[in-house]
């Protein structure tokens, strides 16, 4: 290791990172004294300097590399996985704030120093003739491949698409990408040397399939059957499953145990706007984008200001001919001073070289992107200032993020008067500027906030009469978040499908994962299981495959042949996730969101923090499941 290399790869250091990795390697608590505190990340930011005076952040960085440099000349760490109050300590020390003594438990597995071992069953699981149907080879279906390869038992996975990567796949469309830093979205069994820190499309799709490829998961897929639906045989014990296969044939499967992981995000939400179907030009979803579609010179209109509208624009803005842009409602925007930044190779080598940084690194960003906003989100009854914010620290939320819109948008009252949002922030997703906020300033962009009424042959008309000429049209409506699983058909017992039993769009699910009269069906990313505060989607579905993995282990140990989750068990379940959602913001008065169904019932997001879902998921036990014997 060279040193003068390793000092100038320590210019990239996040500084706080380098607290508890000194402390771990020396031992000496100085590092975790008030000089060396760094102050609290504001927002969405990682904090990189901590903070800290220049020569303080320069001492740490020597400091550090002092230590990395005899640790590789064979100096034995020091503290190499401190547990309780000191870990709890070092996790404080390095946030700049107090964290709670609760976190303790799931950090000291995120960090490697108490590691989950996968489930396992003391039985033969091929013996036991129990085995699994994935639906969709996406991030949730690859993690749970992955558990159930190591817990032994057989399963496929039947995907529509020709390759994995699910979402990053069915999204195609200019300036897809993560809005979720890359080294916290990422598999914990797996990492990589991204090359930004929020991630593109192209190298998500690629960082899925090499994970895939790595962990020889390709092997239990079969591409280009699209799955159309399963019934239930309740004296067989079964699924069976038609499908579509490759050439268009129907298929039929039987199966013990179905498994959903199909996602949120995968059936685009199409308007019903008069006029689509006499559009000159092309109209077409974000998600279904045409390849090799050139917007030079094109009158471009997007419909929507979501989240996909919001990496769209920026991403066409300067082919577009003329852009208008058309908003039901505003966003809130959160500033990003490191969107576009790339990776250098000096972050990619601290990574490698200096013990602990990698791990400490991600589970900062976990807490920043995670459960730090979660208290921010509930409702103060007594606070005077509803709607416009819910609490004190929420209307200081407010304030911080009108400020950077008027800034970015100082000289045009028009646009400020347009795009800024009258109801609370974190009430809809939060967004982060991507250079959106620029792309409204630009002269041949329009922003439009009457609600789009028809298409004539070229042109978008408005409510109030208002036309604008259109080549291309795009519908960045989003998606049928509401409808789990959809449009897939299933089939229960006594023939109820899916949908009846959720009344279309109101779905409930124990976990997220099951529901009652669907035996040996389990859904990943189902309802109520959202990040709506932040966080990273693959947390989630590894917790969620950890604890069907376990269930299902379970199973063959109990020489079980069915599971079905109990009434009561999931009505309790589901009466607690709404008592809590009645409590936060998600559930005011004065705007609506793709979180809620059309009852206003919110479908989408779990009340929960992320340490609450970590500790629900965290054992699996049949207890709440009624069970059918073999």
């Amino acid at each position: 290791m060279d040193e003068r290399e390793l000092l100038q790869a320590l210019d990239s250091a996040n500084v706080p990172t380098l607290i508890p990795v000194l402390y771990q390697l020396t031992g000496d608590r100085k590092w975790l004294g008030e000089r060396y505190r760094p102050t609290r990340a504001r927002g969405l930011d990682d904090n990189p300097t901590g903070g800290l005076d220049p020569e303080i952040r320069a001492e740490l960085r020597q400091a550090t590399a002092a230590a990395t440099l005899r640790w590789a000349a064979g100096e034995p760490v020091a503290h190499p996985a401190p547990r309780g109050a000191e870990l709890v300590e070092l996790m404080s020390a390095c946030m700049g704030e107090e964290i709670p003594a609760e976190y303790e438990p799931m950090a000291a597995e995120d960090l490697g120093f108490a590691p989950e071992a996968l489930p396992t069953p003391e039985a033969d699981a091929a013996a036991s003739g129990l085995s699994v149907l994935i639906i969709g080879a996406g991030i949730s279906g690859l993690v749970l491949s992955r558990d159930l390869t190591h817990a032994g038992i057989p399963h496929a996975i039947l995907e529509r698409n020709d390759r994995v990567g699910g979402t990053w796949v069915n999204n195609p469309y200019p300036g897809c990408g993560v809005d979720t830093p890359s080294y916290l979205y990422s598999f914990s069994f797996y990492q990589r040397d991204w090359s930004q820190h929020f991630a593109k499309r192209a190298e998500l799709e690629t960082y899925v399939a090499d994970m895939a490829r790595d962990l020889d998961l390709v092997r239990n897929v079969r591409f280009g059957v699209e799955v159309l639906g399963a019934s239930w045989d309740e004296q067989a014990r079964h699924w069976t499953v038609t499908a579509r296969g490759p050439g268009g044939e129907l298929e039929r499967h039987t199966v013990p145990v179905l498994v959903s992981a199909v996602g949120q995000l995968s059936k685009p939400k199409l308007p019903d706007i008069k006029g689509m179907d006499t559009f000159g030009g092309q109209v077409f979803h974000s998600a279904q984008w045409p390849e090799g579609l050139d917007l030079t010179g094109k009158r471009v209109a997007v419909v929507g200001t979501g989240a996909s509208a919001m990496q769209i624009v920026p991403a066409i803005v300067d082919q577009a001919g003329e852009l208008t842009v058309f908003q039901r409602s505003p966003q809130w925007v959160a500033p990003s001073d490191y969107y576009f930044e790339p990776i250098g190779a000096g972050l990619h080598q601290l990574m490698r070289q200096v013990p602990f940084y990698y791990e400490w690194y991600r589970l900062r960003l976990g807490w920043i992107f995670n459960d730090k906003v979660h208290p921010s989100l509930q409702v103060d009854p007594e606070w005077p200032l509803r709607p416009r914010s819910i609490n004190r620290t929420n209307e200081g939320h407010r304030g911080h993020f009108e400020r950077y819109l008027r800034t970015e948008l100082d000289g045009r009252p028009d646009l400020i008067a347009k795009a800024l949002p009258d109801y609370p922030p974190f009430g809809k997703r939060m967004l982060l500027d991507n250079g959106w906020f620029r792309a409204l300033r630009r002269d041949h962009v329009t922003l439009v906030t009457d609600a789009v009424a028809e298409l004539t042959e070229d042109a978008v008309v408005t409510a109030a009469g208002e036309v604008h000429q259109a080549d291309i049209v795009v519908l960045a409506t989003g998606f049928e978040a509401q409808r789990p699983t959809y449009p897939l058909v299933l089939q229960g017992t006594g023939g109820v499908t899916l949908r009846e039993a959720w009344n279309d769009d109101d779905g409930r699910a124990y976990l997220g994962v099951a529901t009652p009269g669907f035996p040996n069906l389990f859904i990943l990313y189902g309802p109520n299981s959202s990040l709506g505060h932040g966080g990273s989607f693959i947390f989630l579905a590894e917790r969620a495959a950890r604890y069907v993995t376990e269930l299902l282990c379970a199973m063959v140990d109990e020489d079980v042949a069915a599971v079905e989750i109990g009434e009561q068990a999931c009505a309790e379940y589901v009466r607690a996730v709404d008592e809590a959602h009645d409590r936060m913001i998600w559930t005011q008065p004065g705007f609506t969101t793709w979180y809620a169904n059309s009852r206003g019932r919110v479908i989408a997001n779990m009340p929960w923090r992320v340490v609450d879902y970590w500790e629900l998921t965290r054992s699996a036990s049949l207890t709440p499941y009624r069970t059918h014997r073999r």
